[in-house]
C-alpha cells in the first residue's frame, strides 16, 4: 500500500477516518511512531482549518487526500473546494511576545510549516491544492 487515496466529508468527525487511514498507511510502509505522530498533527491542523473556516455554506463538500510513499520521503496532497486560502502566506507568529499578549491563531500553521520538509500551495480550477513532503526513516521490518 505505498499509495493511498482517501475522500473525506467536510465534517470534523471525519478526522477519525483520516487517523485510521494514516495508521494503516504507516503500518504498510514501516513508518516510525514519531513520523506518524507528526503526520497526525499536520493533518489535524490542516483539515480542522479547512472544515471550520473554508466553506461559506453548510452543504456537504469533499476533501481528497493522496498519500504516496517513497524510499526516503512521502508526498501528500490535500484538495478541497473551499474558499481560496494559502496557509503559507500567513505570517509566522512572534514567539518572543508573551503568550497572553499574542493574538489567537497561527501557531498550528506555524507547526505545520516546521513539521514538513517542503510545502506548496496553489489555487487551481476552483480548488485549493496543498502538497507537502515529509522525510522518514523506516523502522526495521
Amino acid at each position: 500500500m505505498p499509495n493511498h487515496h482517501l475522500r473525506l466529508k467536510n465534517d470534523l468527525a471525519e478526522i477519525q477516518r483520516l487517523e485510521e487511514s494514516l495508521a494503516a498507511f504507516g503500518s504498510a510502509n514501516g513508518l516510525p511512531r514519531e513520523t506518524l505522530l507528526d503526520l497526525h498533527l499536520i493533518f489535524e491542523e490542516i483539515l480542522t482549518n479547512i472544515i471550520k473556516y473554508g466553506y461559506d455554506d453548510d452543504h456537504e463538500h469533499f476533501i481528497d487526500i493522496d498519500m504516496v510513499a517513497g524510499n526516503d520521503a512521502m508526498l501528500f496532497e490535500i484538495v478541497d473546494d473551499g474558499r481560496p486560502f494559502n496557509p503559507l502566506e500567513k505570517p509566522a507568529p512572534d514567539l518572543d511576545t508573551p503568550l497572553m499578549e499574542r493574538p489567537i491563531g497561527g501557531l498550528g500553521l506555524h507547526l505545520v510549516r516546521h513539521l514538513t520538509d517542503a510545502i506548496h500551495y496553489v489555487a487551481k480550477g476552483g480548488k485549493n491544492i496543498l502538497r507537502f513532503t515529509k522525510k522518514h526513516a523506516r523502522r526495521d521490518r
